[in-house]
């Protein structure tokens, strides 16, 4: 999607963008080492996080500035383009005093306007290219403001970067994959390179190569992976980090996948499974629509009655319900969930429109 102008930018991104390198620079053997084992396995960038913002203090933030020098020499031998993530205007400064080749906001960093709008200010005039992780949140509005706030002091090489949301919900990933967000964000922003971060998305090294393969399929123009010589003893995020072999032995063996095939006997079939989807969707909305009636209905014998709206005990029986129904048709608990979730919001709010006469 975001191919051309990644290529406009610099980078070869061929067949897609690369970005590698360890999640803090720690030393300069160690980052010098890191691009080295790069170096051959075509990467477009070098990254490594020179400031580390961590959740909690006392665990190890970064080694600041002098990571800076660290990351040039690596170039210098390498001739790797180099990049890290800024979070204030004097991060900006440095990175941009050193001549640092691409920056990226960071998911804490997206959550705040404020931030965001400082950064771009210090940014105004110049040229290098910017990505932004999506917030912490599944909030795509916020994520989108912060891609806008940059273009509007006159930056013109923006990309994003999805690496997953924070969920108080047991899984089996660091961050929820949401997808739903990157391509949200490729429907309304359709000209930003969107690059996917599985390392923070999963959290554990074994389940990196699946969700890149994920992202690849979801048509990401590329992937930023946290590779690191010695994960094991890595100062941060030891658990997600690859060696540089893990990292090629991943990167050969993806697959990739194109939004159109000129095969006629698939184009053929696909168009007429899509009709039939497109026959089942619109037959599921006149379902809703009819359900939406019988719940009004519903409402106004509750608002005779001085009966609540919301009815939790009836709520829970329903969930319960709908998700066993729901593994009978091998859909998932997550989505039956959030099907369920959004269908009882809109009933609410058609119940409590009804009650007050908006409707």
């Amino acid at each position: 999607m975001g191919k051309e102008q990644l290529v406009s930018w610099g980078f070869r991104a061929e067949p897609i963008m690369l970005a590698a390198g360890p999640c803090s620079a720690e030393s300069e053997e160690q980052v010098v080492e890191t691009a080295r084992a790069l170096a051959g396995q075509g990467i477009d960038f070098m990254r490594a996080g020179i400031w580390k913002p961590r959740t909690r203090p006392g665990s190890f933030e970064g080694v600041g500035e002098k990571g800076l020098a660290w990351l040039n020499a690596a170039r210098a031998e390498t001739g790797l383009k180099i990049g890290t993530e800024v979070a204030e205007p004097s991060h900006v400064e440095v990175c941009l005093e050193h001549g640092l080749d691409v920056l990226w906001i960071g998911a804490r960093t997206t959550t705040n306007p404020f931030s965001v709008q400082a950064i771009a200010d210090a940014l105004k005039g110049t040229d290098i290219p910017v990505f932004v992780k999506n917030p912490m949140s599944a909030d795509v509005a916020l994520w989108m403001g912060a891609i806008e706030r940059l273009a509007n002091v006159g930056l013109t090489k923006l990309g994003a970067i999805h690496r997953g949301v924070s969920s108080s919900l047991e899984m089996r990933y660091r961050n929820a994959p949401a997808w739903k967000m990157p391509i949200e964000l490729m429907r309304q922003m359709p000209d930003i390179p969107i690059i996917c971060d599985p390392s923070h998305i999963c959290g554990k090294a074994d389940l990196i190569p699946a969700i890149a393969q994920e992202a690849l399929d979801l048509l990401f123009d590329g992937l930023m992976v946290e590779v690191h010589p010695d994960p094991p003893n890595a100062l941060s995020d030891a658990a997600q980090q690859l060696t540089p072999h893990q990292f090629g032995s991943m990167i050969r063996n993806l697959e990739l996948t194109h939004e159109e095939s000129d095969s006629s006997v698939f184009r053929n079939r696909l168009s007429e499974l899509r009709e039939s989807v497109d026959e089942f969707d619109s037959s599921l909305l006149e379902l809703i629509g009819k359900r939406m009636e019988v719940v009004r209905e519903m409402g106004r014998l509750k608002s005779e009655q001085k009966v609540s709206t919301l009815q939790p005990h009836r709520w829970q029986e329903i969930l319960d319900d709908r998700v066993k129904r729901g593994e009978k048709l091998e859909l998932s608990e997550d989505f039956v969930l959030q099907m369920m979730q959004s269908i009882h919001e809109e009933a609410i709010r058609q119940q409590e429109a009804d009650r007050i006469g908006l409707d």
